[in-house]
């Protein structure tokens, strides 16, 4: 049994986004995303790659569709995949029969899941598209049970697959009472409660450092009418059902321990313990001569502990496993039992909505000032680190499942030190929009709303605004970022560093100036904007309009780009991506 959406299906909105950029030409490899996939039929090639010819019936392709069509009812919000069109974007239709596959499918299944199965043409070719909501119960596929993480289907365990269910339907564990009484809050606990509000310093949180010890806890909402602990609360104020955290300190990798913070008691006190360890840890670094605030931790003292805390409030607490935290040398790497939830993706994390496994832990652990309200902190992390030129937070879900947070410190880039403290407006630099921006541009080389969505983790208006915000900025009373020139009237636009900026950021960009960081950078721009010329390339890459010619014709002797007419000359020449990028020759 599946859930029944009323109104317009967001499914069907995706499904339909899919099909139309599809048949505008684009591949699916750009356009797939968590909830709709694209496949070719299945069991349709030979040894030597032929596609065979089509039947209404194909088993092996049913079984498969079945693994990943249950993957996506496990889901939350379901999904869809696209049968008969290739990786490379090619029609390579199908003949199965709609009534028998969503029959076999329910048959492989255990008569559990009855999927949507409907046939549509793209460019003269008939195409199924499979489709399924979210199931309410789970379904298990050859035994396994798998859900759907960013484009992948992941195994998951039948106790973080009921957390989440209960989680969207709305039961919060961590308000439900526990076997705890007021009497049994540790003292230790609820005076570091009082030191965390008070080191927050606004007048809330004072006046709610200075209640008594029923009021307080009352007022963080752990507390039921009866005089019972929330399980938040008992979590918080008396132990943990095993070590919630396990903080380890190495000062080299593979090195021996120097420090270690284990233990099953208050999660304040467990907090705050890991806390004080990761601080004394966590290196003091320079900044360069002449900067006018001296000196930064190797991690950002708030990413640090944003990371730690979020840790421990979205981790899964009915799992036994330790929140992990691994501080070795200038990295720091947070390992939560329990998957990511309610949509949240690493490709979204960054503005997703705040979905809390456990509200009332995570509304009380944001009154004490140790969480943020509005969302999980992520964000504050990016800005951070790259505030200071360190890279941007690695996230990701692995097996378990479990959510790892990689922070990885050193020493602060000088250059982008200089470049956020010289622009203005100086908000610049505490814009996290423009600061990913910057950090896009110096891989990169330029940047587009179409390529900075997926950066910014924006919709295309959003993205566009912030782009129209960062190219106001100015540095040394130039703008900060200008647009590529040589683009054909009507084209969207794209920008790179202004010839102000890019001396600032030298360092930063050797890599686009070398032979091969240059190809790359060109066939990126060839296969996101669908053309390349010599005019656009001399202005991305700084060099003369005759040597970027040169450029793209031996781009075009490697087979990795193709002229776009015959005649290779003439105003408006250009070249498009080649067979040989498109075979995996050119840039990712």
């Amino acid at each position: 049994m599946t859930f029944i959406f009323l109104g317009p299906d967001p499914l069907d909105v995706q499904i339909q986004h899919v099909l139309e950029r599809l048949s505008a030409g684009e591949t699916p490899r750009a356009i797939e995303s968590a909830q709709v996939d694209v496949k070719e039929e299945p069991g349709r090639r030979d040894r030597s790659g032929a596609l065979l010819p089509g039947s209404a019936q194909n088993d092996r392709a049913a079984r498969y569709l079945a693994g990943e069509m249950a993957c996506f009812a496990n889901t939350p919000g379901g999904g869809a995949i696209i049968v008969g069109v290739a990786d490379d974007g090619a029609r390579t239709g199908t003949d199965l029969d709609e009534e028998w596959l969503r029959h076999r499918i329910w048959q492989l299944t255990e008569g559990r899941l009855t999927i949507g199965v409907r046939a549509a043409m793209i460019d003269g070719t008939r195409i199924l598209v499979l489709l399924t909501h979210e199931a309410i119960e789970p379904i298990r596929h050859e035994g396994r049970l798998r859900w759907r993480v960013d484009d992948n289907c992941v195994d998951v365990d039948p106790t973080t697959w009921h957390a989440s269910m209960r989680r969207r339907i709305g039961v919060d564990w961590s308000a439900q009472p526990s076997g705890h009484t007021l009497s049994d809050a540790s003292p230790v606990a609820v005076e570091l409660a009082r030191r965390y509000l008070r080191a927050a310093g606004d007048d809330a949180a004072l006046d709610l450092a200075s209640a008594t010890d029923a009021d307080l806890l009352r007022r963080l909402n752990v507390v039921t009418a009866d005089g019972h602990l929330t399980n938040a609360g008992s979590l918080l104020f008396v132990k943990t059902p095993s070590a919630g955290l396990d903080y380890i300190r190495r000062d080299l990798p593979g090195g021996d321990s120097t420090h270690r913070v284990r233990g099953a008691g208050p999660l304040l006190e467990q907090v705050f313990d890991a806390d004080r360890a990761s601080e004394a840890s966590n290196r003091l670094v320079h900044l360069p001569e002449g900067f006018a605030h001296g000196q930064l931790r190797a991690i950002p003292a708030r990413a640090l502990r944003e990371a730690i805390v979020n840790g421990v409030v979205h981790r899964d607490w009915l799992s036994p496993p330790p929140t992990t935290v691994e501080h070795t040398g200038d990295v720091l790497t947070v390992t939560s039992p329990g998957g990511f939830i309610g949509g949240v993706t690493p490709s979204n994390i960054i503005t997703h909505p705040a979905v809390p496994r456990y509200r009332s832990l995570a509304d009380a652990m944001a009154t004490l000032r140790l969480a943020e309200r509005e969302g999980i902190g992520v964000d504050r992390m990016v800005r951070d680190l790259l505030a200071m030129g360190r890279p941007e937070p690695e996230i990701a879900e692995i097996d378990g499942p479990y959510v790892r947070v990689a922070l990885v410190g050193g020493d602060p880039d000088p250059e982008i030190i200089h470049l956020l403290s010289a622009v203005q407006p100086r908000t610049i630099a505490s814009d996290l929009d423009a600061l990913l921006i910057i950090s896009h541009l110096t891989r990169r080389g330029w940047v587009d709303a179409a390529t900075a969505q997926a950066t910014l983790q924006r919709s295309r208006a959003e993205t566009e605004a912030a782009l129209t915000r960062a190219s106001a900025a100015r540095i040394d009373g130039s703008p900060l970022l200008v647009e590529v020139g040589g683009i054909p009237d009507g084209s969207p636009s794209a920008y790179r560093l202004s010839d102000a900026a890019r001396p600032r950021l030298a360092t930063r960009t050797r890599q686009l100036a070398t032979g091969r960081g240059r190809s790359e950078m060109i066939l990126g721009w060839a296969r996101s904007r669908g053309r390349v010329s010599s005019t656009e390339v001399a202005d991305l890459a700084g060099i003369s309009v005759t040597h970027a010619g040169t450029v793209l014709a031996s781009l075009a002797e490697e087979g990795l780009l193709t002229p776009g007419r015959e005649r290779r000359r003439g105003r408006g020449f250009f070249y498009v991506e080649g067979p040989g990028a498109r075979d995996g020759g050119g840039a990712t």
